[in-house]
């Protein structure tokens, strides 16, 4: 599974930069996240609780950040087990491009492969499932970060649309049109649109 995206956060890249290798940050971050330790600059441990379709189970993993290059990004490289469930692997690339007056623009591209059950599941369940955990992570990393930055000639946002819950509707009632329709014709529909 491939997936790429990026996200404006009003916040330096030092300050973002610095973020990313935070675990307590990322612990706040991760959906599902119980536990990560600090082994050492460029490796941490890991343990999650994820539900994918009727399969929930405790992953526990290794992180290893490598391609170094502050304050501009970094390589992040995970493998985890869940045990029965089976296992997930794969990498990021992150990028932090400076973008206007104290605002970064984060930019990812995500490969991951899952194993065991997980991967009996489908596809389709499975990147939806990533695409959610993915969102939930830059969500909530753009709050402790910076706030999103309102796009020129876009309204402003109301105070529910800055905290997201509006947003998050909206994304899991077209999923679940997009998948009603997938089932009901037998193809594939476009997870983004």
């Amino acid at each position: 599974m491939d997936m790429t995206g990026s996200q404006k956060l009003v916040a330096s890249r030092e300050d973002v930069y610095a973020a990313l290798n935070n675990p307590d940050v990322l612990k706040q971050c991760i959906p599902g996240c119980e536990t990560i330790e600090k082994l050492s600059d460029t490796q941490m441990r890991s343990t999650a609780i994820l539900k994918v379709g009727p399969v929930k189970a405790s992953f526990k993993g290794l992180i290893t950040l490598s391609d170094l290059d502050p304050p501009n990004g970094y390589k992040i490289t995970g493998e985890g087990s869940g045990g029965a469930a089976g296992f997930a692997k794969g990498s990021a690339t992150v990028r932090l491009i400076p973008d206007g007056n104290q605002a970064t623009l984060l930019e990812y591209a995500v490969k991951a492969d899952v194993g065991g059950r997980l991967a009996q599941l489908g596809g389709r369940l499975i990147d939806a499932t990533a695409n959610k955990l993915a969102s939930e992570f830059f969500e909530k990393f753009g709050t402790l970060v910076g706030k999103p930055q309102v796009i020129e000639g876009a309204p402003a946002a109301t105070a529910v649309e800055q905290e997201g819950p509006l947003r998050k509707w909206i994304a899991a009632w077209i999923s679940s049109i997009k998948n009603w329709l997938s089932k009901f014709f037998g193809t594939s529909v476009p997870s983004k649109p």
